[in-house]
């Protein structure tokens, strides 16, 4: 028994092995026939690792992606991040509040005001003034949010349609971008970096005819994104290169702490500003966009809802903002408000000079107090405090220690863009090489508040 089956084995892999035949003269034809066939099997098994990056393919910022492929097809993705080397986190830790909100607003540049508004509430509860925030500052937050909400959801459909080679989109989201970016230089002075938020307040009160702007440059904004909604919804090239792209299921987003948008297109309407409320966004209507599953496509689609959503609480906030004219902007504490009166110039943001007349030449005390808070700034009781709010990108967490002096003893922000792109090697292990980069867009990231 076991000589038959020790033949049949033998035999077995002589019917697998290459059959070579030859006539006499030959063998140095045949031994090369060998050779090629045994580097071919090399180069097959292989592992080849592939660098992309560091640079930014798809994204803002600079991201490292190390690939393994198989001819076309990627077997495992490794995410690489750190060098941006901001050091915004540690450096909060040696400027007083008021002046961390100059830090965080460079954090994800695209969508500055979501930063702003989430330190801010920290600050005010760990002061233990959340209730006492005028309503008017509260209206404005919420407007630049949902306005800056539009703004980066544009960057994101424009520069991932960019990338497939459709230069057409990013032309129109960076033309309905503008407006907003219009918009902010009328309020803030700055299209970007605004530092306009602050613990208490806002730095200055909506100039005079910036409701009345904003609203005439809605129609324009939604203009834009009905253009680019109808490009890429019905777009055959796009839609082949997104649908199954990129998926990922429920249990999977969930596992890896994805969120905003991203989460939402698997079918979990997760939501901050419906499940834990801040700025009073319990009083405003709006619905949370969600889809069957989570690939490149429906995430675009989230996106483009959510931009329509934002429309909707921007026309309730420009109705309240008319109700509310001549109402105050920062808290009433003289310890805490922000002293300073800016006004808006050529050049950005300057000190109003009948502030400067009147702390110069008339009040000798509000001259001190001016240069005491500016300076030195406020307590902030010791404990710590952890605050929430539903980014562009997804869930931005605050945590701030305070040791009860005048600067955080630790801050730390937990980034939507990192935390998603965990996701990055589930979505693009077993696709094609060429799906990685539509897949790194829909994730949106900015690498500047990965890198904080």
């Amino acid at each position: 028994m076991s000589i038959h089956a020790t033949g049949a084995a033998l035999d077995s892999l002589a019917a697998d092995a290459p059959q070579f035949q030859t006539n006499g003269g030959d063998w140095d034809e045949v031994l090369a026939q060998i050779a090629a066939r045994d580097e071919e099997e090399r180069v097959r098994d292989d592992r080849i690792v592939l660098n992309m990056g560091p640079v930014h393919p798809s994204t803002h910022g600079v991201l490292r992606l190390v690939l393994e492929v198989e001819g076309e097809h990627v077997t495992d993705v490794r995410v690489g991040t750190g060098y941006l080397h901001t050091g915004i986190e540690k450096n909060m830790e040696f400027r007083t509040f008021t002046q961390g909100a100059t830090f965080v607003t460079r954090m994800d540049y695209v969508a500055p005001f979501f930063q702003e508004v989430a330190w801010a509430l920290a600050v005010e509860k760990a002061l233990g003034i959340t209730d006492q925030v005028p309503e008017k500052a509260s209206v404005v937050r919420v407007l630049l949010m949902e306005l800056n909400r539009i703004a980066s959801h544009l960057i994101a459909v424009g520069t991932g349609g960019n990338e497939l080679g459709g230069t057409t989109l990013l032309t129109i989201a960076f033309r309905g971008r503008e407006n907003i970016l219009r918009a902010y230089e009328m309020i803030t002075g700055l299209r970007m970096n605004h530092a306009f938020v602050r613990p208490g307040g806002l730095a200055q009160d909506i100039p005079a005819g910036a409701v009345e702007f904003i609203r005439s440059t809605l129609p324009n904004i939604k203009r834009d994104l009905g253009e680019l909604e109808k490009l890429c919804m019905g777009n055959p090239i796009l839609r082949g290169r997104m649908i199954g792209v990129g998926e990922i299921d429920l249990a999977g987003a969930m596992a890896l702490s994805l969120t905003g948008p991203c989460l939402r297109a698997t079918g979990y309407p997760m939501d901050l500003r419906k499940s834990a409320p801040y700025c009073g966004y319990e009083t405003y209507d709006f619905d949370v966009p969600v889809y069957d599953r989570s690939d490149c496509f429906n995430r675009m689609r989230v996106r483009m809802d959510e931009c329509f959503q934002s429309l909707k609480i921007v026309s309730q906030c420009l109705e309240r903002l008319e109700q509310l004219e001549g109402e105050p902007t920062m808290v009433d504490d003289p310890a805490i408000a922000w002293p300073a009166r800016m006004s808006l110039a050529a050049d950005g943001q300057g000190q109003s000079l009948e502030h400067v007349r009147e702390i110069m030449g008339t009040s000798m005390e509000s001259l001190i107090h001016h240069f005491k808070l500016v300076t030195q700034g406020f307590h902030v009781p010791a404990g710590q405090v952890y605050q929430t709010v539903e980014h562009a990108k997804g869930l931005l967490g605050v945590h701030l220690v305070s040791d009860g002096g005048t600067r955080p003893y630790r801050v730390h922000f937990r980034d939507p863009s990192f935390s998603n792109l965990q996701s990055m090697a589930i979505m693009g292990e077993g696709g094609m090489l060429a799906d990685i980069v539509p897949t790194l867009a829909s994730i949106d990231p900015v690498l500047g508040g990965v890198d904080r």
